[in-house]
């Protein structure tokens, strides 16, 4: 992975994994969610095509409790706020949604990408947009491409459709990618336009 120009104490490069979900794919709008990355100056260094099995969805979402109860927290709350109280616990929601996100990620086929960049997981993340597809920002890929919410999703046992995985920071991500790509699937280039965008 290339270092950053900046000196010892600047920025490095890093890298980050999304997903195209199978909403994503289903709706044949790959080009247009690896255009909104690309034109942010983030560099397509991996890529692939894939149904994904069982086994790895099971440790991309890996059975963490206090993940897990973060989850279920955070849809307690936004039903709440709808004036609906759930009965469930904050582990038992998660753990159902849980097996949501595993049954939908493994229905069809997805896009894997590794991208490399400065910031490259805070810059990713701000590109999707809010989880919740409805109150992503409009420019956002979850704000120009969907329009799901919890309570329906709830309502139809299924996760949100919000198009896109993205690693929650620069240390899931190291994880994440080591779990979808080989270290000879990961290529270094460089960009045409990368003096233009960064200086370097």
């Amino acid at each position: 992975m290339s270092d950053a120009k900046a000196g010892a104490a600047g920025p490095r490069r890093e890298r980050t994994l999304v997903l195209i979900k199978p909403d994503g794919v289903e709706r044949a709008i790959i080009g247009k969610i690896i255009t909104k990355f690309e034109d942010a100056g983030l560099k397509v260094v991996g890529m692939k095509l894939l149904k994904a099995d069982e086994e790895t969805v099971g440790k991309h979402y890996v059975y963490d409790e206090k993940w897990l109860f973060s989850v279920g927290e955070k849809t307690k709350k936004s039903m709440r706020e709808k004036g609906v109280e759930m009965k469930e616990t904050e582990l038992e929601i998660g753990k159902r949604v849980r097996n949501f996100l595993m049954k939908d990620l493994t229905r069809s086929p997805i896009v894997a990408l590794v991208l490399e960049g400065y910031y490259t997981t805070e810059v990713a993340r701000k590109i999707a947009g809010a989880t919740q597809p409805k109150t992503a920002e409009p420019s956002s890929i979850r704000g120009m491409y969907a329009s799901d919410n919890y309570e329906l999703a709830d309502a139809l046992k299924r996760p949100v459709r919000n198009v896109v995985h993205v690693s929650e920071s620069k240390e899931i991500a190291e994880k994440e990618i080591t779990l979808w790509f080989k270290d000879s699937e990961l290529l270094d280039y460089r960009r045409a336009d990368e003096g233009a965008l960064f200086g370097a």
